[in-house]
């Protein structure tokens, strides 16, 4: 399963309905925020394990111990999980979370009231794509994670690039201030993604994209 599959399939959709109903906002500001989100978390994450070879093996063993992809079967899990989940973004963001979360509430339109925990509800959703594609893989120790999780960025930037229909594009279009996806107007998840994986996309647009390769950059030394 490729990230995007994640963000636009049975799961996404199902944890976005959820949260919308939950939180009183529109199923699509939670699939664009899981779009903006998902290649984020992934992103931290990788540079962390590339960074410290004990965060890699501890992120390894987190994902054989709690998250075997199973959510993703069941995305209900996800209302139930939320103190997971804001243990887990703390973790990933540390002292960044409250600018990402910032960053985050305004490039979705979404409260900052209600980011955090819309975002621990999305987490151990991500955390259990990790880790079904951990398995899928092969990936057996904290060293092989750092290939793995630049892998699916990779992928998911490159399937991005390369669809010029794709519903997931209107809705980031539409929340996220890109317009259409039509060719005049780039695509926008391609232009969120190459943000978020260091220029990988168009950036042209004033939506998200720009706002979150401002963060990344920020944040991780412009890559």
């Amino acid at each position: 399963m490729s990230l995007i599959d994640l963000i636009t399939g049975n799961a996404g959709d199902q944890v976005a309905e959820q949260a919308g109903n939950k939180f009183g906002i529109s199923k699509s500001q939670v699939i664009a925020l899981l779009a903006v989100a998902a290649p984020l978390v992934i992103s931290y994450l990788k540079k962390k394990s590339q960074e410290n070879p004990a965060e890699a093996d501890n992120l390894n063993a987190a994902l054989d111990k709690d998250h075997d992809g199973s959510i993703l079967n069941d995305p209900s899990q996800a209302v139930n999980r939320q103190a997971e989940g804001s243990s887990i973004l703390g973790h990933v963001f540390g002292g960044d979370q409250s600018q990402v979360e910032n960053q985050l509430s305004q490039s979705t339109g979404i409260s900052m009231d209600k980011i955090g925990p819309i975002l621990a509800m999305l987490a151990p959703v991500i955390m259990g794509y990790l880790g079904k594609e951990k398995q899928s893989n092969g990936v057996t120790s904290g060293g092989g994670l750092s290939d793995l999780l630049g892998g699916i960025l990779g992928n998911a930037s490159q399937q991005a690039q390369g669809q010029s229909t794709n519903p997931i594009n209107d809705i980031l279009g539409s929340v996220l201030g890109g317009g259409s996806s039509s060719p005049d107007s780039g695509n926008p998840l391609s232009n969120i993604l190459g943000s978020v994986l260091g220029g990988g996309g168009q950036q042209q647009q004033s939506g998200g994209g720009g706002l979150l390769g401002g963060l990344l950059g920020g944040l991780l030394g412009g890559k």
